[in-house]
């Protein structure tokens, strides 16, 4: 990952790449025809896999528990109830060791249950040969595990016909592809099409090629692929409709190409991979992720995917509900204090940048005076800012007037922990965050939170030096790329101590 470079002229950044103007780049036809399809919503791959898995467990277990409650009616349970979850959980061992739990597995038929039986044979084989070495075979009952391995062997044949089923049916929906563009063209790309179309088109929706090359080098159509634009106009693209991964199609020798091209693309929320059909190195199997059958190297992903997207939303959800109940009493003061103070709403809306760039409605309560509040945020507040309240000065130091927010993260446009989102015209010595620090939109590469690293760090409040939004900015990207559940819970628990010990940088 890239990181900022404080040494580093603060107007030497990736200008068209960011849209550092706050204009949008201009895209062709071809591109916005893409952008007009409806998309469908994915599944995640994993998840999939994660609740095949689940299930299947289950049901071999219940299976086992029922047979043996109905034929061999209580007694020696010691010995059945770790035997059933053993060889339950052994079973979805050998069924991984054989790649059945896989989304490309699930679309086969004969070949994935005839490793599935296989590997359910294997476990009785292993049962048996446990009871003889340990002499406990007078303890099993034959009639239990003859119609254990008899009747499992059927459920998972149904199971694995019915999950095939399924799979496919979102297949053809569309549902498990990843909408992917290609960076690259001519020859190279081509070449690169054609191998998607062979092996990976149940995964991979090829919705079109980016190539900063305007000359017949880079065609306008690569094997029935449509150049949509360049680069920058990919970074655009990308905020306009949905996008999961993007192929650079660039030999590994060009190294300072293949660089440059990353730290373009970076600040998008997407998975960046290398064709790696271009290298004539050849390294171990695990040395590649691989999209089909094809080989990648890779560059960047997503920061928070699947299971841990799942997390993250729950998370939300729990302590956003939590915390508006145990702080509820404080709101309804707070509101009412706005009241009596001066004329005008309890709750200032503002506008600010949320994930991957989209503009979101955030809610506050308002600590200014009506006729001179700011809403873009042009000029900073400032100690004994004459614009701000009594109660303003007070809600403002404790962080009070963020507790609407709450409602913002219930509504999935915050998270509880994030890079804190930025007024749009907020500024640091009169220059404008994006144009201050490189790299600075990869912020939003993840939903912006009501509190994160930097700000229990101290980095919170006004910004009237370039070091000061440059430290968040660097805070913010440490977070992003060392996320982990716990990191969240331990922000969480220390944001209130951070709120009383840096209040002096809060106006």
């Amino acid at each position: 990952m890239f990181r900022l470079d404080p040494q580093k002229t603060v107007h030497e950044h990736v200008a068209a790449a960011e849209n550092t103007d706050g204009t949008q780049v201009s895209l062709s036809k071809e591109a916005l025809e893409v952008i007009s399809r409806p998309v469908e919503q994915t599944l995640s791959s994993a998840v999939i896999v994660g609740i095949a898995q689940l299930i299947e467990f289950m049901l071999l277990a219940s299976l086992g528990f029922a047979i043996y409650w109905s034929y061999v009616g209580g007694g020696d349970e010691a010995f059945y109830i770790p035997t059933i979850l053993g060889a339950s959980v052994l079973a979805n061992i050998l069924f991984n060791i054989a790649r059945v739990h896989r989304v490309a597995s699930y679309r086969t038929g004969f070949s994935q249950i005839g490793r599935v039986l296989a590997s359910w044979s294997l476990v009785f084989m292993a049962i048996a040969l446990v009871a003889f070495l340990f002499k406990a075979s007078d303890q099993v009952s034959r009639v239990w595990m003859v119609s254990w391995y008899v009747s499992g062997s059927i459920l998972l044949v149904l199971y694995r016909l019915s999950l095939r089923s399924l799979v496919q049916s979102w297949t053809v929906d569309g549902r498990l592809k990843r909408r992917t563009v290609i960076v690259g063209g001519g020859a190279d790309a081509e070449e690169l099409v054609r191998a998607i179309h062979r092996s990976a088109d149940n995964d991979v929706e090829l919705v079109g090629l980016f190539d900063d090359r305007a000359d017949n080098r880079s065609p306008a159509m690569v094997a029935e692929c449509p150049k949509l634009g360049s680069v920058d106009e990919l970074i655009e693209f990308a905020r306009r409709t949905r996008l999961d991964l993007v192929i650079v199609s660039m030999p590994l020798s060009a190294e300072s190409r293949v660089l440059q091209m990353l730290k373009r693309l970076w600040v998008l929320p997407v998975d960046i991979r290398l064709s790696a059909h271009m290298s004539q190195l050849r390294f171990a199997r695990s040395a590649y992720s691989y999209v089909g059958e094809l080989a990648m190297f890779d560059m960047a992903d997503r920061p928070i995917t699947d299971w841990n997207l799942i997390y993250k939303w729950v998370f939300d959800r729990v302590v956003a509900l939590s915390a508006l109940i145990v702080l509820s009493p404080i709101m309804v003061l707070t509101a009412i204090a706005i009241k009596l103070e001066s004329k005008g709403p309890v709750l200032f809306r503002q506008k600010r940048h949320g994930f991957n760039n989209e503009l979101i409605e955030i809610y506050k309560f308002r600590s200014m005076y009506v006729d001179q509040h700011d809403a873009s945020a042009s000029k900073l507040v400032t100690k004994d800012d004459p614009r701000v309240t009594r109660v303003g000065r007070f809600i403002r130091k404790t962080s009070i007037d963020e507790l609407p927010q709450l409602f913002n993260v219930l509504k999935g446009e915050l998270s509880v922990v994030g890079p804190r989102p930025h007024a749009l015209e907020a500024k640091a010595a009169n220059t404008l965050y994006h144009e201050a620090v490189d790299g600075y939109f990869a912020r939003h590469r993840v939903k912006p939170g009501m509190t994160g690293w930097a700000q229990i760090h101290g980095w919170r409040g006004e910004t009237d030096t370039l070091d000061k939004i440059m430290q968040r900015v660097n805070h913010d990207l440490y977070y992003i790329e060392n996320w982990t559940p716990l990191f969240d819970l331990y922000i969480v628990l220390m944001t209130p101590f951070s709120l009383f010990s840096n209040r002096k940088n809060a106006f």
